[in-house]
């Protein structure tokens, strides 16, 4: 497991909307800011709320939602979303630098 950290995260998150395989079906969470976040999930549910960004993960709370400690796993050719269960939940099949999905509107 290659955790990503703090600095990498930054990267490839704020300002970047992930498209995430959840076994056939795509969510889609968008980092507007280093601390606003979007999420629509494949049955169409949205959700709005703060988002942290921790050494070695993050912690989003969503204000019409749960809260949630998550981390980024790098594998060759793939990043993997991993619950605070250490659970795998869903695989980045695309990174967008702009929000694609207009969550945020």
């Amino acid at each position: 497991m290659a955790i990503l950290d703090k600095n990498a995260l930054e990267v490839i998150m704020v300002g970047a909307t992930h498209v995430v395989d959840m076994g056939g079906k795509s969510a889609f969470i968008y980092y507007e800011t280093s601390e606003r976040a979007h999420m629509r999930l494949p049955d169409g549910t949205n959700y709005h709320g703060r988002w942290e960004l921790r050494e070695d993960g993050y912690h989003v709370e969503w204000s019409n939602g749960p809260s949630g400690i998550w981390k980024l796993d790098r594998t060759p050719g793939e990043i993997t979303y991993i619950d605070s269960t250490g659970t795998a939940r869903g695989r980045i099949s695309r990174i967008d630098f702009s929000d694609s999905a207009k969550l945020a509107a």
